[in-house]
């Protein structure tokens, strides 16, 4: 996902966001006009319970409101993970509103189940409100949770999981109303009771969800979702550390992984950089945070292990040759230094190398190291004289006719300081081994420079015939 569309996304979410947050603020206020006037009309504790609820709904879905807004700000110097456990706080608020409305209403019930009767007038009104009142809260609970698992907002699911359980308020506070008609007024008070009870428990329920957001509990099964999806990235070898902090809607991941200690860097990045789209692809808004670290990996070669600790001394190693000689190893290898290096300081950076091998490598008898001097450079050229070149081209050309399925493909012809200097192009079948391809190549090679004495450098690129 590009920047752009990014940014895009994150300013849909958080307009979806708040406006399914205002609707729940607007039918909060809707069902407790509506409740407390009819509970204050009909006597019925029941539904006076109901409007108290309802009320702490209102501050409740209001809080929220506020809170959803604050939990979407980016981070700040003060707030470098973000304003995301607002959300948390404001789920935790409201926990502790549900427990003192329970308080209450359970308070009042036994008051009423003990004392003197309380008339209550059972009319339409009375079950009008609280029908209306089931209808609003299936509408914006399924509403809330709906945006709560796109963006991954406690708040919000807070929010649905509170008006969902009013729904089972509302059907045992109607049921009370039916009994109270047909002769049982202690119904009422039971079901304010029983009502209390379920928001009891759910409170519970919160704010457990509550109290483990705040202490930075990893969701159920995200910690094995991340280890499997890492897991079967190619060039991982293994997950090292893994450390996942929910925050609002995101979750901040750092992660450790062992990378094959010989792996170049830019093959390194691009494994931390596949890691990294593979965990946002299945979670979308994780904050990730990929280090590497050099391992030894399962399919780390002998010759992999050597190149790895000549490079400890920021040089490489060319021309490994192991020998296995009476169940010892007998390394030759070539090390080249910058230009200039003198002998004494490159006889000793070899002598360090040679010492770390045998100190790392189980087996090895003996570590000999040929010192070379690095080469690369622009040399002055310039193209050979017709004469000359055509007559190095046609011995080329008799060369390689020589080999069996060998063509010549193109050819360039160079006149440097200490002779020519053939850039050959030639084709092979397809069907040789690397080693026999090589093979042909030197023996190329070879006839060239002992076949004219002003050909003193030769470059051949093989490539197979189509």
């Amino acid at each position: 996902m590009t920047d752009q569309h990014h940014t895009i996304a994150h300013r849909e979410m958080i307009a979806e966001k708040r406006r399914v947050a205002m609707t729940s603020v607007i039918a909060a206020v809707f069902l407790t006009g509506m409740k407390l006037g009819v509970g204050l009309w009909t006597g019925s504790l029941g539904i006076l319970s109901e409007a108290l609820h309802s009320g702490l709904d209102l501050l409740a879905a209001t809080i929220t409101f506020f809170a959803v807004r604050v939990a979407d700000r980016p981070p700040d110097e003060d707030h470098q993970f973000g304003h995301g456990k607002i959300e948390n706080l404001s789920a935790l608020f409201e926990t502790f509103l549900l427990l003192l409305t329970s308080v209450w209403i359970l308070y009042e019930a036994w008051e009423r189940l003990t004392g003197e009767a309380v008339h209550i007038q059972v009319n339409f009104w009375a079950f009008a409100v609280i029908i209306i009142s089931i209808g609003v809260d299936i509408s914006r609970s399924r509403a809330l949770m709906r945006i709560a698992k796109k963006y991954d907002s406690q708040a919000l699911e807070a929010d649905a999981l509170h008006f969902s359980t009013d729904i089972f308020s509302s059907l045992v506070v109607l049921i009370g109303l039916i009994s109270v008609m047909v002769g049982f007024p202690e119904a009422d008070s039971i079901a304010a009771a029983i009502v209390a009870l379920i928001v009891i428990w759910i409170s519970l329920r919160l704010g457990k969800r509550t109290v483990d957001g705040l202490l930075d509990r990893v969701p159920p099964g995200i910690q094995q979702t991340v280890t499997t999806i890492v897991e079967e990235i190619d060039g991982v070898e293994s997950i090292r550390r893994m450390r996942i902090r929910p925050s609002g809607g995101t979750l901040f991941i750092n992660l450790v992984i062992g990378i094959q200690r010989t792996t170049f860097f830019d093959r390194a990045h691009g494994i931390v950089d596949a890691v990294e789209a593979a965990v946002r692809e299945v979670l979308p808004r994780a904050d990730l945070i990929v280090h590497p670290e050099p391992v030894i990996g399962v399919r780390e070669k002998l010759a992999d292990k050597i190149e790895y600790l000549v490079r400890q001394s920021g040089l490489t190693a060319h021309n490994v040759l192991l020998l296995w000689v009476n169940d010892q190893y007998y390394i030759e290898f070539d090390i080249e230094y910058p230009q200039g290096t003198p002998f004494s300081e490159a006889h000793e950076i070899a002598s360090i190398v040679e010492n770390r091998i045998l100190r790392e490598i189980p087996n090895v008898s003996d570590v000999r190291i040929h010192l070379e001097e690095d080469t690369t450079a622009v040399l002055p050229a310039r193209p050979a004289a017709s004469a000359e070149r055509d007559h190095v081209i046609q011995r080329a050309s008799d060369v390689i006719a020589a080999h069996a399925g060998c063509g010549l493909r193109g050819i360039d012809v160079f006149e440097i300081e200490e002779g020519l200097k053939l850039s050959i192009t030639i084709t092979l079948p397809a069907s040789l081994t690397l080693q026999e391809m090589h093979a042909i190549v030197d023996q190329i090679e070879h006839a060239l420079l002992a076949g004219e004495e002003r050909i003193c450098s030769v470059f051949i690129h093989a490539e197979p015939l189509d």
